[in-house]
């Protein structure tokens, strides 16, 4: 990769991860602001339903967030881009999709049948 094609990954995964932070922050804060009182059973559980999924879903961004900060830390040491099972190049329009990936097409697909082969 050149370095403007770097720089372009660097920059998309720095603004994915800010906003992730950001998001995860306003969820913190938001949960230990807000008095709600509910007398009401139905809406009680309404909201704990809520707050489940909600963290349920910044659960799956805290992975994603340690992922992203991985990728980051490629870039420094110069492996960004490269597979970690072949050592080929991974390519730009897999990189484009899933900016944080460390397996190029083939060998995702490989891991992705032993999985399955595994799991039946």
């Amino acid at each position: 990769m050149n370095e403007e094609q770097i720089e372009y990954f660097r920059q998309l995964l720095q603004s994915r991860l800010d906003e992730l932070l950001k998001d995860a922050e306003r969820t913190v804060s938001g949960m230990t602001d807000t008095k709600e009182n509910f007398p009401d059973p139905t809406d009680r559980a309404a909201l704990e339903s809520d707050r489940n999924f909600l963290l349920r879903i910044r659960d799956r961004e805290r992975k994603l967030i340690a992922k992203i900060r991985s990728a980051l830390e490629r870039f420094e040491d110069g492996t960004y881009g490269i597979c970690d099972s072949c050592g080929e190049d991974i390519s730009e329009q897999r990189l484009k999709a899933r900016p944080m990936t460390t397996l190029c097409i083939d060998c995702k697909k490989q891991q992705e049948a032993m999985e399955k082969a595994r799991g039946k």
